[in-house]
């Protein structure tokens, strides 16, 4: 059996897909008239947007560059898709502003129009995503070994600031295989200081059924957190 490749998409975009699809459900089902839960629905969406606006810098930066250092071209595709996506994402923040600032009659129909121009972002990154799962690994596969995909991906995780990590964190660690959220907190507890480890086990708690945070603990041999 051929092991499996070093994959720099494969957990931040299984992260990715559920923090998009929680939102387009928290907006879908968005009460406008509630002020309370509009600031939080929109709250929500504005941290997806930021934290896609940076997923996509971090592409372009780390991957897109390796790609093209060795087969010139093979980026090229889908960093014009990032730079669609990077003026889709302003139209949508400008839209959640309005419908922030809107009252009346008005309000419904700018809700509306949120919740569908948020579904086609979300239709178009699915899309976009396994292309670069399908497409881009194939080119990272035949042109670096997994020694040097694995120091890539260390300098991507060197490059995210703390809040940023947390966030992804949040999204990443219960969307994962118990197998693959073993990889990721093995990594961290190698690579990152001790508290700033323990902050991100932290974050993850939460959101982590009994069983999974069980799991979670005994395949990285880490010491539980208080209750």
């Amino acid at each position: 059996m051929t092991p499996a490749r070093m994959d720099l998409y494969a957990s931040i975009h299984k992260g990715l897909r559920s923090f998009m699809a929680d939102t387009l459900g928290a907006i879908g089902r968005m009460d406008a008239e509630d002020d309370g839960e509009r600031a939080g629905a929109l709250a929500q969406l504005r941290s997806l947007i930021d934290v896609m606006e940076h997923h996509a810098d971090v592409e372009d930066e780390f991957i897109h560059v390796a790609m093209q250092s060795r087969q010139p071209g093979s980026a090229e595709p889908r960093g014009d898709e990032h730079r669609r996506q990077r003026a889709a994402l302003r139209d949508l923040r400008q839209l959640a502003d309005d419908v922030e600032r809107a009252s009346g009659e008005g309000l419904a129909a700018l809700s509306q129009r949120l919740y569908r121009n948020l579904a086609l972002v979300v239709a178009e990154n699915l899309a976009h995503m396994d292309e670069e799962e399908s497409l881009h690994n194939a080119v990272l596969w035949a042109e670096f070994s997994d020694v040097e995909l694995a120091a890539i991906h260390d300098r991507i995780v060197a490059s995210i600031e703390p809040r940023q990590m947390a966030e992804l964190i949040r999204w990443m660690a219960p969307s994962l295989t118990p197998a693959e959220r073993a990889a990721l907190f093995g990594n961290l507890r190698s690579s990152a200081p001790a508290d700033v480890f323990r902050r991100l086990l932290e974050v993850a708690r939460p959101h982590l059924a009994q069983r999974d945070w069980n799991k979670l603990v005994f395949s990285i041999s880490a010491p539980p957190l208080a209750a």
